[in-house]
């Protein structure tokens, strides 16, 4: 229950996955600034991998015991989306605004195939949908990144 409500931000309201979400960019922001260039993507990718086989699990428990499919208070897979959509995004403060929007954009409208993603069994389906909302995150910011639209 503690990892699969992120020690409890999942109790948190309204929004929990919002809260989720925000806090992950928070502590982000004071994970990479403590981190050497060079060394920000492996960890980012390398913490977004183990928060996402981490949390399949705890998720799946989660989930068995309540007998709830995607219980609200299950925010891991806010965590581990939000994680994958900051992979190589500049340390400011537009990039990691846009970054947490845009997530939670997806995370909501669930475009394809988000949204079929939802529909694997248990744990799997909690967080593998959040994953591939990060990754249209992560696609959608980097394209901003390109036109220079954001800085």
């Amino acid at each position: 229950m503690l990892i699969a409500t992120f020690f409890g931000i999942g109790r948190l309201r309204p929004g929990p996955g919002t809260w989720a979400s925000g806090i992950t960019v928070l502590l982000w922001t004071a994970f990479a600034h403590a981190l050497a260039p060079s060394q920000r993507t492996p960890f980012a990718i390398g913490l977004a991998f183990v928060v996402a086989v981490i949390g399949i699990p705890s998720a799946t428990r989660v989930s068995r015991a309540t007998g709830i499919k995607d219980p609200q208070f299950v925010v891991i897979d806010e965590v581990g989306g939000q994680l994958v959509a900051l992979i190589c995004v500049p340390l400011a403060w537009k990039s990691f605004l846009a970054s947490f929007i845009l997530f939670r954009v997806f995370d909501i409208l669930k475009p394809p195939p988000v949204r079929q993603l939802e529909a694997l069994p248990e744990g799997t389906g909690i967080v593998l949908d959040d994953v591939a909302a990060g990754l249209y995150a992560l696609i959608v910011v980097h394209l901003l990144l390109r036109f220079v639209l954001l800085k």
